[in-house]
């Protein structure tokens, strides 16, 4: 009787291991089926190491890459290539943010019912968020700089233009390995991977935490002398191009004044300034259909003023990562909402409707509402609306010491216009003053959106 009872026992954990078992597996099946039929040893669907089947194409439907077995056709405009070499990638894998590497499954056209079977071994066509033209524009106004464009559409989360330089051209791929150095940064995308420091952009962060723990900023005024000294060393002060005056809280930010800023950095204290680093979505990654961007970092000591006041101010340890940066922008305009950036189009009129797929709050909507005030004013004041023809522009320039000859420029912001609702991100090395170098580049590629789009 207790063999019997014994068998049992073992029969029945035997069929709960095999349920176990065929379980695990179904979930593995149904979570892992992509990268298993995918694999590069499938060579019905590999040609020499290389993906055989599938289109990529932008988001109005100009073909950017064909895979056949005979190998990779790219577009014949070289420009075109070039421009959108980050978004498509390369034979060689070398650009991982690329469609050929990212997307490989959704090319190959793999389902779960039917695996890669195809019965006209084409694969799919994926369309991707971008536009092609607005890429073009970007590479061009780069004008052979290393920099970043990033435009994505802050309803739906579409990114319309990404652009990373230098570049290459996908069809005639340099004989370069991925490693460190000069060559590599070809391959690498900015606007992704890329951490940088942000310079006075990083004051509209500043300025969130002052909006929402400075109940007094009103009345705050600086005097600033161009000089703003901490200490007796000459390493404890905070310098300024040039002195501007006495001013309050929304001219602090429409001058870009270091001293104002640095008082107010001292004023919300370090904590808050960690608090609003992390709230506002610079210190995790953003996730882009499966590509996850860099994760920006910063140091905000509450012993050390200066180190502090610098940290307020876009400098001193401060990483961001464009494409985060481009997010907190769209967060600003969408009433303090933050909408998940896409590279893959899939928006439908719902969509339209009712928006991407929402990140979270990272402000509360009357904060949001502030700042994107105080961004009006610094077009208005300082940059001029007659620079923005047409669009209704809201911004904030930034001009970074990196340890280069020359600070490399930068210009974030959106517009607010039912049809071009658009949030982006410029960043220049080495351009210098970002109203000078990067905002004009953000115009043009803003334009030539609004005129593809007619």
């Amino acid at each position: 009787m207790r063999k019997q009872e014994r068998r049992a026992w073992i029969c029945l954990l035997l069929a709960f291991v095999l349920v176990a078992g065929v379980g695990l597996f179904g979930y593995r099946f149904v979570t892992k089926g992509g990268e298993w039929a995918t694999f590069y040893g499938n060579s019905q669907i590999y040609t020499d190491g290389a993906i055989n089947r599938g289109t990529v194409t932008d988001r109005y439907g100009e073909e950017l890459l064909t895979c056949t077995p005979d190998g990779f056709d790219y577009s014949d405009d070289y420009e075109t290539r070039v421009s959108t070499v980050h978004a498509v990638g390369d034979p060689k894998g070398n650009v991982s943010t690329g469609a050929i590497t990212t997307f490989r499954s959704q090319l190959i056209g793999y389902d779960i019912v039917n695996g890669t079977y195809d019965t006209t071994a084409n694969g799919k066509k994926i369309a991707l968020t971008i536009d092609a033209n607005a890429n073009r524009t970007a590479y061009e106004a780069l004008a052979g700089r290393t920099g970043a464009v990033g435009v994505y559409n802050w309803k739906t989360g579409e990114i319309v233009c990404m652009v990373s330089t230098p570049a290459f051209d996908p069809a005639d791929e340099p004989d370069t390995e991925a490693e460190d150095g000069e060559e590599s940064s070809i391959f690498f995308n900015n606007f992704l991977s890329g951490l940088l420091t942000p310079g006075s952009t990083f004051k509209l962060i500043t300025s969130a935490a002052v909006i929402d723990n400075m109940p007094d900023r009103d009345s705050f005024t600086f005097d600033c002398d161009g000089v703003n000294q901490l200490g007796e060393r000459d390493d404890t002060k905070l310098t300024d191009i040039h002195a501007h005056g006495e001013v309050d809280f929304r001219e602090a930010l429409a001058q870009s004044c270091n001293g104002a800023f640095g008082a107010l950095t001292r004023q919300v204290g370090a904590e808050t300034m960690e608090e609003y680093a992390e709230k506002t979505g610079l210190t995790k990654p953003v996730d882009v259909n499966g590509i996850e961007t860099a994760a920006g970092s910063f140091d905000f000591p509450d012993d050390n003023d200066v180190k502090l006041s610098w940290a307020g101010i876009g400098q001193a340890d401060d990483l961001v990562n464009p494409c985060a940066m481009m997010v907190y922008m769209g967060a600003i305009a969408n009433g303090g909402e933050a909408v998940q950036p896409s590279l893959i189009k899939s928006a439908t009129f719902i969509k339209e409707i009712s928006g991407g797929r929402r990140l979270g709050r990272y402000l509360d909507e009357d904060t949001a509402a502030e700042l994107k005030s105080m961004m009006k004013n610094n077009v208005v004041e300082n940059y001029g609306e007659s620079n923005f023809e047409g669009m209704d522009m809201y911004a904030k320039s930034g001009t970074a010491e990196a340890g280069g000859t020359r600070p490399d420029a930068w210009f974030v912001g959106f517009t607010d216009d039912e049809n071009a609702p658009y949030a982006f991100v410029v960043w220049v090395k080495g351009g210098g003053f970002g109203s000078e170098v990067a905002a004009p580049i953000a115009a043009r590629v803003i334009r030539t959106l609004g005129e593809t789009s007619d």
